[in-house]
């Protein structure tokens, strides 16, 4: 009996004492005390009013307030640096980071070792960088809404959502606009980026060296360009909406055996999706539409599947310069061109005349420019017409042998609909000027 009660005893010693609550008035140092005299797991609730920042979060603990507590780093660094495990900041509101982004200041950064942190329901307001996630592994930014810095250089700018060498990082439900890149997750791994909302940005989501990840039910309005995977592997791509994109809705870019699927194009980019050096990727169920050209595949790309997919009213449906055929169908299931005029006898779904959605004027068009000036010149129209009826004629390009004869379609919701409409009339009074996207095919 006494071994077992001094056993209790030992047990009830060890246990940690009860979290404190500790409200935190407004005022200039009082933040920074309240984290100096907190024990892990305390939880800080600010008041309303404006907290002087920079501060640095070093043990376990919980930031939170109503979103009138404003945390300001009067433009010195980062304003708030997690340097601890299991750390939540939640509700509040900070603004105010210094502009150096050598230094990658930020409203909140993550260190690394600072591991499953939490960032929740804040409003990131002028910071150069929103969240910046810097190592730690297992993060959640979730519900945020961040709205970087609108300097005349949109490359100058920081990033919403920065995720550098920080695996398992999940990032969704946020509103990010302006800024240089919503989210750019660069040489991380494992990460899962879902049902955000980016605006106004140069680029909706950026890739570089992220593999084994997801990007799904993200919505891009308005952006110079929406989704780019590049140099990342494994990654899946899937109901994604790029609307009023400016450059390119999706780009492929040395990204290999990916998943892009249920993703909708529309709304008159120069591409809805681009293939560059992109090999072994699964394209199926997308929809591209209204845009100069519906994909830019380039000769360097192999084994590549494209099936039930959609090309609708694109002045160009595909641009592929090559010497052989390519067949974009698969076990007997193509893709659906809206200027294929065919029937379908049998009533299985499949035309009954293959496609070739480019010809022989279309290589010399891509590859002579010039050449458009006779574009509607009888001769051209003479060889077009003898190419159609002469296929042996014709060139290396897409072939799709069995094509669908209805489009997949991809639901929008009203509210974004409404923004599509209107970064559409504000197209002619962008501030992308200064950003070349064809420079990313050799970076």
């Amino acid at each position: 009996m006494l071994r077992a009660l001094t056993l209790v005893l030992s047990f009830l010693i060890a246990l940690p004492l009860s979290a404190a609550e500790i409200s935190v008035p407004s005022g200039s140092g009082l933040l920074a005390n309240a984290i100096a005299g907190a024990t892990s797991g305390d939880v800080l609730t600010l008041e309303a009013g404006l907290h002087a920042g920079p501060v640095i979060i070093d043990l376990p603990l919980t930031l939170t307030g109503p979103p009138e507590a404003i945390i300001d780093g009067m433009g010195q660094g980062t304003v708030i640096t997690i340097d601890a495990s299991d750390v939540v900041i939640k509700g509040i509101t900070v603004i105010g980071s210094g502009l150096d982004s050598k230094n990658l200041d930020a409203g909140i950064k993550i260190l690394k070792k600072a591991d499953r942190a939490l960032i929740e329901g804040n409003r990131l307001l002028g910071n150069l960088h929103g969240v910046d996630v810097h190592g730690g592994h297992d993060a959640v930014v979730r519900d945020n809404t961040i709205e970087g810095t609108q300097t005349p250089r949109m490359n100058d700018r920081g990033n919403g959502i920065y995720v550098w060498n920080s695996p398992g990082t999940v990032v969704e439900g946020n509103s990010v606009r302006w800024g240089r890149d919503g989210i750019f997750s660069n040489a991380s791994r494992k990460g899962t980026y879902r049902n955000n909302l980016f605006r106004d940005l140069r680029f909706a989501v950026h890739y570089m060296y992220t593999n084994d990840s997801e990007v799904s039910g993200n919505v891009s309005i308005g952006n110079h360009l929406g989704f780019a995977i590049m140099f990342s592997n494994n990654v899946i791509l899937q109901d994604n909406l790029s609307l009023s994109d400016i450059s390119h809705g999706m780009m492929l870019n040395y990204a290999n055996n990916a998943e892009v699927s249920g993703n909708l194009v529309r709304g008159g980019a120069n591409r809805c999706t681009f293939i560059y050096n992109a090999h072994k990727n699964l394209i199926y169920n997308n929809r591209f539409e209204g845009c100069n050209i519906g994909i830019h595949f380039t000769a360097g790309s192999e084994r590549n599947i494209l099936t039930g997919n959609a090309f609708l009213g694109n002045r160009t449906q595909v641009k592929y310069v090559g010497t052989r055929d390519i067949e974009w169908s698969f076990k007997g299931r193509g893709n659906y061109w809206s200027d294929h005029s065919s029937f379908d006898l049998n009533g299985d779904g499949i035309a009954d005349s293959a496609f070739r959605p480019n010809d022989l004027m279309d290589h010399l068009l891509w590859s002579q420019p010039a050449v458009a000036l006779l574009t509607g010149a009888p001769a051209v129209q003479l060889i077009r017409w003898a190419q159609s009826s002469f296929p042996a004629t014709l060139p290396g390009g897409v072939v799709d042998s069995a094509p669908l004869m209805v489009a997949p379609t991809i639901t929008v919701l009203p509210q974004y609909t409404a923004m599509e409409a209107d970064a559409a009339s504000r197209r002619n009074e962008s501030d992308f000027d200064d950003f070349d996207v064809n420079d990313l095919a050799t970076h």
